[in-house]
């Protein structure tokens, strides 16, 4: 299976690749099944969060954020990073060559719905 995904916000699309642990490889059974739309909303202004519908197992560990990085928060739920934090986390992926200025121009203010399918 290719291990990139497509993430998707109006008329802008990025590459993402994902993460080697389990957490990712639950993410890409489930896209496997058809893409995943999600209603994301501003946290922080530091990332864009949103529940996947799901649990998926998680991997936690000390991790420092930054632009791209797509995390799994709680289990349960999807956030795109743009800026740096940093706490206990499981990585999911990231948004390949993409820089924090390119994320805040897709995604905007406030809501956005964002759809996340295999590369």
């Amino acid at each position: 299976m290719d291990n990139t995904m497509k993430i998707t916000a109006g008329d802008t699309t990025f590459t993402a690749t994902f993460a080697d642990n389990s957490s990712a490889e639950a993410l890409k059974e489930l896209l496997a099944g058809g893409p995943l739309t999600i209603r994301m909303s501003d946290y922080a202004d530091m990332e864009k969060v949103g529940p996947i519908g799901t649990s998926l197992p998680k991997n936690d560990e000390q991790i420092t954020t930054g632009a791209g990085d797509i995390i799994l928060y709680q289990g349960n739920s999807l956030v795109i990073y743009y800026d740096t934090n940093a706490w206990n986390f499981t990585r999911i992926g990231k948004i390949n060559d993409v820089t924090q200025a390119e994320l805040l121009e897709a995604f905007g203010d406030g809501d956005v719905t964002v759809t996340f399918s295999l590369g």
